[in-house]
Parts: structure tokens; C-alpha cells; sequence
């Protein structure tokens, strides 16, 4: 399996990192994902933060890249890409991810990784290199700034693949600059843009603008949303957000210095798509957990009409009572 894969190639290549250097680095990441990002240069700056980044973070942004595709697969029916540009892609969870869901329908997929932090870039190479399916990927330097620079071209020329993924990326970039890289991306995009960031507010917020963006460029919203209206959430008041769980291996335990075996990934999505895509959204989406009552099930709905909704579904419902208490946070209904 491709996870299996990942888990064994972070393993090689860490290998050897020394622990103290390794937790140094790891925390000052953990500082500088919960403070304030300053948005003039790359987040990691050498090849121990690259190192510390993939231990600390590429299980959890692989996973949740993970399910935001295989969202967009399960609306999109049929639909392959052919090729993949993942921009802001570091190193790698995003093309690792679209392994997992199109593996089995892989041909001759192209895939192109876009970043402005060479270490990330060459750590995500490395990782790649012992899978036969992702050897081919190229790992390009390229500024991530709307003005583009001398550090290897700016932003993607507009119709470049047929999917183009930006996955924990947005937060990382000013204003300005993230609103150039969504762009970029919408006209980049022959087929499908997915987005990605942490299921916080904040990281919501960042993924509602730029669900707005998309939108006007023409796209369509396949996931999670099941309509393309105005979101129907008050900022401040509730996020839309959801939730996959990680396998913690021990060199996950070891860097991030927790016990349990697992984690909790919360990330905020939107996969939109041309007209060329074939599909439909889901007729509502569960956005909260469901609770399980007596004789019934309480699924918090987001629903075609634009609006959330708290649907009780009782044991009267027959088949759709047995679904309901299968049904998990995020699934379509």
C-alpha cells in the first residue's frame, strides 16, 4: 500500500538525523505554525527543517490530502487526471495522495511539483525516487510570490494539468500572494483544483475565499459542498471543517513525543471542477459528528438549498436509520 510505501521511505531517509537536532527543529516549526507566518521567504530553510517537516507534519497533510481526493474522485465518477501539478507541493503528501485514489487508473500521469523552498524540494525527491510510479515526477523551484522572481519563474502558466492541487500552502503566504497562487491555480487547471488547509477558523476562512475565487472563475464545486451558493456558516460563530484519522508510526511518536498510535487530522477542503469533469455534488453533507440518541440519529446537514440543517432520523426511517448510525462527520447524505 502507498501508505506503507511513504512510511517506509520517511524512515530511509531519516535515518541518521540526529534526535536533539531533529526536536530543535520541529520546535520551532510547532512555534511557527501556531504564531504569526512571516510570508517573504519559505517556511523551511534547510534540510533539517525539511527533515523535521515530513516526520512532524507529511503523515497528517498526506491523510487529509488523501480524503479531499478521493472526495473529489467519488463525485467525479469515471474522471482520471492525466496529469498533476501540485503547487506549494514541498515535499510531496499531495502527489503521494493522488497515488493512493488513482493508482490503480495510472497510465502515464505527469506530475509536477511547484515550491519555493529547494530542501523541500530535494527531501520530496528522495522520498520519491524508491516509487516506481512517482520516479518520474519533477520537482520544480519556482517562486509562490503573484510577482513571480528570479528563483525559478513564479506561478504556473494558466491550462497546465489536468489537476492541479494547493494543499497547506495558503496560510503560509500574504494576501496578495495567496490571492495570485489561487488564481493561478484556477487557470492552471484543465479539469479539477482541490485546496487544502488546517480545519481551523482561520484556515476555513482562507478556503472559503478562495472557494468564492474559483467559483468566478468559472468552476464548480463538487466537495464538500453540495451546491455552489453562498456558504451559509457565520465566520465566528462556526467553520466547516473535518476530520481523518492518522496512524502514528514510531518515528511519528518519536519526533512529535506522543504515546497514542493514532491522531486526529482536521483540515478544511474545496474540490471544484470545469464542465469537462463529469459529476454531480452530493445532495448534503454531515459537517458535524452525528449523535446517536435513542431510537434515533442527529445528522447536522449542509444541503442543496444553501442552508444547515439538524435532521433527527428515527428508527421509522428503516434503511436510512441503519445508514444514519453508520454515517460518519464529513460523509454525503
Amino acid at each position: 500500500m502507498i501508505e506503507q510505501e511513504l512510511r517506509g521511505a520517511l524512515a530511509a531517509a531519516l535515518d541518521g538525523l540526529p534526535a536533539r537536532q531533529a526536536s530543535g527543529a520541529v520546535e520551532r516549526l510547532i512555534a511557527h505554525y501556531r504564531g504569526e507566518t512571516p510570508t517573504g521567504a519559505p517556511v523551511l530553510r534547510d534540510a533539517t527543517d525539511a527533515a523535521a517537516y515530513a516526520a512532524y507534519r507529511m503523515p497528517a497533510t498526506f491523510a487529509a490530502a488523501s480524503a479531499a481526493l478521493a472526495e473529489l474522485a467519488e463525485r467525479a465518477g469515471d474522471w482520471t487526471p492525466g496529469s498533476h501539478l501540485d503547487v506549494g507541493g514541498g515535499t510531496g503528501a499531495a502527489v503521494w495522495a493522488a497515488e493512493r485514489v488513482w493508482r490503480a487508473d495510472r497510465a502515464a500521469r505527469t506530475t509536477v511539483v511547484l515550491d519555493w523552498a529547494e530542501p523541500a524540494l530535494a527531501l520530496g525527491r528522495e522520498l520519491a525516487s524508491g516509487v516506481e510510479a512517482l520516479r518520474g515526477a519533477e520537482w520544480r523551484r519556482g517562486s509562490l510570490r503573484g510577482g513571480g522572481g528570479a528563483a525559478g519563474g513564479g506561478l504556473p502558466e494558466p491550462a497546465s494539468a489536468d489537476l492541479v492541487t494547493v494543499s497547506y500552502v495558503l496560510g503560509e503566504l500574504a494576501e496578495a500572494d495567496r490571492h495570485a497562487v489561487v488564481d493561478a491555480a484556477a487557470g492552471a487547471a484543465r479539469g479539477a483544483v482541490v485546496l487544502v488547509e488546517p480545519g481551523t477558523p482561520e484556515g476555513y476562512l482562507r478556503i472559503r475565499a478562495a472557494r468564492d475565487a474559483l467559483l468566478g472563475a468559472g468552476l464548480r464545486v463538487l466537495a464538500p459542498c453540495p451546491h455552489d451558493g453562498a456558504c451559509p456558516l457565520v465566520p465566528g460563530q462556526d467553520w466547516c471543517h473535518f476530520a481523518v484519522r492518522v496512524a502514528r508510526s514510531s518515528l511519528h511518536r518519536r519526533v512529535k513525543g506522543g504515546e497514542l498510535p493514532y491522531e486526529d487530522e482536521k483540515f478544511s477542503y474545496v474540490a471544484a471542477v470545469r464542465e469537462t469533469v463529469p459529476g454531480a455534488p452530493a445532495g448534503a453533507r454531515i459537517v458535524r459528528r452525528p449523535q446517536l440518541r435513542k431510537g434515533q440519529v442527529l445528522l447536522d446537514l449542509c444541503e442543496d438549498g444553501g442552508a444547515v440543517h439538524r435532521r433527527p432520523v428515527t428508527k421509522r426511517a428503516g434503511a436510512d436509520y441503519r445508514a444514519a448510525r453508520k454515517a460518519a462527520w464529513g460523509d454525503p447524505w
